[in-house]
Protein backbone atom coordinates (compact mmCIF):
# COMPACT_ATOMS: atom_id res chain seq x y z
CA UNK A 1 0.00 0.00 0.00
CA UNK A 2 1.37 3.41 -0.99
CA UNK A 3 0.56 5.50 2.07
CA UNK A 4 0.85 9.26 1.80
CA UNK A 5 -0.64 10.42 5.10
CA UNK A 6 0.24 9.32 8.62
CA UNK A 7 -2.13 9.94 11.52
CA UNK A 8 -0.08 9.57 14.71
CA UNK A 9 -1.32 9.50 18.29
CA UNK A 10 0.56 11.64 20.83
CA UNK A 11 0.30 10.28 24.37
CA UNK A 12 2.23 7.05 24.92
CA UNK A 13 2.91 6.78 21.20
CA UNK A 14 5.35 9.70 20.99
CA UNK A 15 5.12 11.60 24.29
CA UNK A 16 5.74 9.38 27.33
CA UNK A 17 2.59 10.13 29.29
CA UNK A 18 3.21 7.35 31.78
CA UNK A 19 6.55 8.71 32.94
CA UNK A 20 5.79 12.41 32.50
CA UNK A 21 2.42 12.26 34.24
CA UNK A 22 3.85 10.10 37.01
CA UNK A 23 6.52 12.72 37.70
CA UNK A 24 3.87 15.45 37.86
CA UNK A 25 1.68 13.41 40.18
CA UNK A 26 4.63 12.79 42.47
CA UNK A 27 5.15 16.55 42.65
CA UNK A 28 1.45 17.05 43.39
CA UNK A 29 1.60 14.39 46.13
CA UNK A 30 4.56 16.15 47.71
CA UNK A 31 3.49 19.77 47.29
CA UNK A 32 -0.09 19.27 48.46
CA UNK A 33 0.80 17.15 51.48
CA UNK A 34 -1.01 14.00 50.37
CA UNK A 35 1.31 12.00 52.61
CA UNK A 36 -1.25 12.96 55.26
CA UNK A 37 -3.61 10.50 53.55
CA UNK A 38 -1.31 7.98 51.86
CA UNK A 39 1.82 6.54 53.45
CA UNK A 40 3.70 6.48 50.15
CA UNK A 41 3.32 7.99 46.70
CA UNK A 42 2.82 4.48 45.32
CA UNK A 43 -0.24 4.05 47.54
CA UNK A 44 -1.69 7.28 46.15
CA UNK A 45 -0.74 6.44 42.56
CA UNK A 46 -2.30 2.99 42.79
CA UNK A 47 -5.65 4.64 43.52
CA UNK A 48 -5.32 7.50 41.05
CA UNK A 49 -4.04 5.52 38.06
CA UNK A 50 -6.83 2.93 37.60
CA UNK A 51 -9.45 5.55 38.36
CA UNK A 52 -7.97 7.86 35.75
CA UNK A 53 -7.91 5.11 33.13
CA UNK A 54 -11.53 4.22 33.85
CA UNK A 55 -12.63 7.85 33.55
CA UNK A 56 -10.74 8.34 30.29
CA UNK A 57 -12.60 5.32 28.95
CA UNK A 58 -15.91 6.98 29.81
CA UNK A 59 -14.70 10.21 28.22
CA UNK A 60 -13.73 8.46 24.97
CA UNK A 61 -17.21 6.93 24.86
CA UNK A 62 -18.86 10.32 25.43
CA UNK A 63 -20.37 9.24 28.75
CA UNK A 64 -18.74 12.04 30.73
CA UNK A 65 -17.47 15.45 29.64
CA UNK A 66 -14.07 17.03 30.05
CA UNK A 67 -14.94 18.92 33.24
CA UNK A 68 -16.28 15.76 34.87
CA UNK A 69 -13.13 13.86 33.93
CA UNK A 70 -10.61 16.36 35.25
CA UNK A 71 -12.48 16.90 38.52
CA UNK A 72 -13.42 13.32 39.28
CA UNK A 73 -9.96 11.83 38.68
CA UNK A 74 -8.52 14.02 41.42
CA UNK A 75 -11.44 13.54 43.79
CA UNK A 76 -11.36 9.74 43.62
CA UNK A 77 -8.21 9.36 45.77
CA UNK A 78 -9.32 12.09 48.21
CA UNK A 79 -13.01 11.35 48.72
CA UNK A 80 -12.34 8.51 51.24
CA UNK A 81 -10.71 11.16 53.43
CA UNK A 82 -13.66 13.54 53.36
CA UNK A 83 -12.47 15.81 50.55
CA UNK A 84 -15.20 16.24 47.95
CA UNK A 85 -14.76 19.81 46.71
CA UNK A 86 -14.96 20.14 42.90
CA UNK A 87 -13.31 23.58 42.99
CA UNK A 88 -10.32 22.18 44.86
CA UNK A 89 -10.07 19.29 42.41
CA UNK A 90 -10.24 21.70 39.46
CA UNK A 91 -7.35 23.73 40.89
CA UNK A 92 -5.38 20.50 41.35
CA UNK A 93 -6.08 19.56 37.75
CA UNK A 94 -5.04 22.97 36.44
CA UNK A 95 -1.76 22.73 38.36
CA UNK A 96 -1.15 19.17 37.19
CA UNK A 97 -1.87 19.96 33.53
CA UNK A 98 0.41 22.99 33.56
CA UNK A 99 3.21 20.89 35.02
CA UNK A 100 2.80 18.30 32.25
CA UNK A 101 3.52 20.92 29.59
CA UNK A 102 7.08 21.20 30.91
CA UNK A 103 7.82 17.47 30.79
CA UNK A 104 9.56 16.35 27.64
CA UNK A 105 10.35 12.65 27.89
CA UNK A 106 9.46 10.88 24.65
CA UNK A 107 8.92 7.23 23.85
CA UNK A 108 12.20 5.59 22.84
CA UNK A 109 12.91 6.10 19.17
CA UNK A 110 10.31 8.83 18.60
CA UNK A 111 12.55 11.51 17.10
CA UNK A 112 14.58 9.01 15.11
CA UNK A 113 11.39 7.63 13.55
CA UNK A 114 9.99 11.08 12.77
CA UNK A 115 13.28 12.11 11.12
CA UNK A 116 13.02 8.98 8.98
CA UNK A 117 9.37 9.55 8.03
CA UNK A 118 9.25 13.30 7.53
CA UNK A 119 10.74 13.46 4.01
CA UNK A 120 8.29 10.95 2.60
CA UNK A 121 4.92 11.53 4.32
CA UNK A 122 2.46 14.15 5.42
CA UNK A 123 2.15 13.67 9.18
CA UNK A 124 -0.60 14.71 11.56
CA UNK A 125 -1.05 14.30 15.31
CA UNK A 126 -4.47 12.98 16.34
CA UNK A 127 -5.21 13.25 20.05
CA UNK A 128 -8.03 13.21 22.58
CA UNK A 129 -5.90 15.36 24.89
CA UNK A 130 -6.94 18.81 25.99
CA UNK A 131 -6.29 21.84 23.80
CA UNK A 132 -4.73 23.96 26.55
CA UNK A 133 -1.93 21.46 27.15
CA UNK A 134 -1.37 19.37 24.01
CA UNK A 135 0.01 22.17 21.87
CA UNK A 136 2.43 23.18 24.63
CA UNK A 137 3.56 19.59 25.15
CA UNK A 138 4.14 19.15 21.43
CA UNK A 139 6.14 22.38 21.16
CA UNK A 140 8.20 21.95 24.33
CA UNK A 141 9.17 18.36 23.52
CA UNK A 142 10.42 19.27 20.05
CA UNK A 143 7.71 17.46 18.08
CA UNK A 144 5.99 20.36 16.34
CA UNK A 145 8.34 20.73 13.30
CA UNK A 146 7.56 17.20 12.16
CA UNK A 147 3.80 17.68 11.80
CA UNK A 148 1.66 19.46 9.25
CA UNK A 149 -1.28 19.80 11.63
CA UNK A 150 -2.44 18.87 15.13
CA UNK A 151 -6.00 17.54 15.28
CA UNK A 152 -7.67 17.34 18.68
CA UNK A 153 -10.98 15.82 19.67
CA UNK A 154 -12.10 19.22 20.97
CA UNK A 155 -11.73 20.52 17.42
CA UNK A 156 -13.50 17.55 15.87
CA UNK A 157 -16.37 17.58 18.35
CA UNK A 158 -15.93 13.84 18.90
CA UNK A 159 -13.31 11.70 20.65
CA UNK A 160 -11.36 8.82 19.19
CA UNK A 161 -12.59 6.15 18.49
CA UNK A 162 -15.76 7.74 17.13
CA UNK A 163 -15.86 7.55 13.31
CA UNK A 164 -16.73 11.25 13.10
CA UNK A 165 -13.32 12.09 14.59
CA UNK A 166 -11.53 10.23 11.82
CA UNK A 167 -13.83 11.63 9.12
CA UNK A 168 -13.05 15.11 10.42
CA UNK A 169 -9.32 14.37 10.36
CA UNK A 170 -9.51 13.12 6.79
CA UNK A 171 -11.46 16.20 5.69
CA UNK A 172 -9.23 18.84 7.30
CA UNK A 173 -6.06 17.17 5.99
CA UNK A 174 -7.49 16.45 2.53
CA UNK A 175 -6.53 12.79 2.96
CA UNK A 176 -7.99 9.68 1.38
CA UNK A 177 -8.77 6.70 3.58
CA UNK A 178 -6.90 4.26 1.37
CA UNK A 179 -3.76 6.41 1.46
CA UNK A 180 -3.76 6.94 5.23
CA UNK A 181 -2.23 4.97 8.09
CA UNK A 182 -3.01 5.41 11.80
CA UNK A 183 -0.18 4.82 14.29
CA UNK A 184 -1.10 4.52 17.95
CA UNK A 185 -0.76 2.62 21.19
CA UNK A 186 -4.37 2.56 22.34
CA UNK A 187 -6.27 -0.46 21.08
CA UNK A 188 -9.66 1.06 21.82
CA UNK A 189 -9.05 4.66 20.73
CA UNK A 190 -6.52 4.41 17.91
CA UNK A 191 -6.71 0.94 16.42
CA UNK A 192 -10.43 0.15 16.77
CA UNK A 193 -11.26 3.72 15.79
CA UNK A 194 -9.18 3.58 12.62
CA UNK A 195 -10.36 0.06 11.77
CA UNK A 196 -14.02 1.07 12.03
CA UNK A 197 -13.22 4.09 9.84
CA UNK A 198 -11.63 1.89 7.17
CA UNK A 199 -8.15 3.28 7.81
CA UNK A 200 -5.16 0.95 8.08
CA UNK A 201 -3.42 0.78 11.43
CA UNK A 202 -0.06 0.27 13.14
CA UNK A 203 -0.56 -0.87 16.72
CA UNK A 204 2.33 0.07 19.00
CA UNK A 205 2.03 -2.83 21.41
CA UNK A 206 5.08 -2.97 23.70
CA UNK A 207 3.47 -5.46 26.10
CA UNK A 208 2.61 -7.88 23.28
CA UNK A 209 -1.07 -7.92 24.19
CA UNK A 210 -3.56 -9.95 22.18
CA UNK A 211 -5.81 -8.09 19.74
CA UNK A 212 -9.53 -8.27 20.42
CA UNK A 213 -11.94 -8.95 17.59
CA UNK A 214 -9.69 -8.46 14.58
CA UNK A 215 -6.06 -8.39 13.52
CA UNK A 216 -4.64 -4.90 13.00
CA UNK A 217 -2.93 -4.16 9.70
CA UNK A 218 0.45 -4.06 11.44
CA UNK A 219 1.69 -4.59 15.01
CA UNK A 220 5.02 -3.46 16.45
CA UNK A 221 6.53 -3.51 19.91
CA UNK A 222 8.92 -0.61 19.33
CA UNK A 223 8.70 2.52 17.23
CA UNK A 224 11.87 1.62 15.33
CA UNK A 225 10.08 -1.39 13.86
CA UNK A 226 7.83 0.96 11.87
CA UNK A 227 10.79 1.64 9.58
CA UNK A 228 10.35 -1.89 8.25
CA UNK A 229 6.78 -1.07 7.26
CA UNK A 230 7.17 2.41 5.77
Amino acid sequence: MAYKNLFIDLDDTLWDIHQNARECLHEIYRDYGFDEFYTTFEDYYNVYFPGNNYLWGLYREGKINKDELIVERFLLPLRPFGIDDPSYAKSLSDDFLERTTHKTKLIDGAIDLLEYLKPAYRMYILSNGFREVQHKKIKNSGLRPYFDKVILSEDAGKNKPHPDFFTYALEVTNSRRDETLMIGDSWDADIVGAYNSQIDQVWLNPKDEKPKGFEPTFTVQKLEEIKRIL
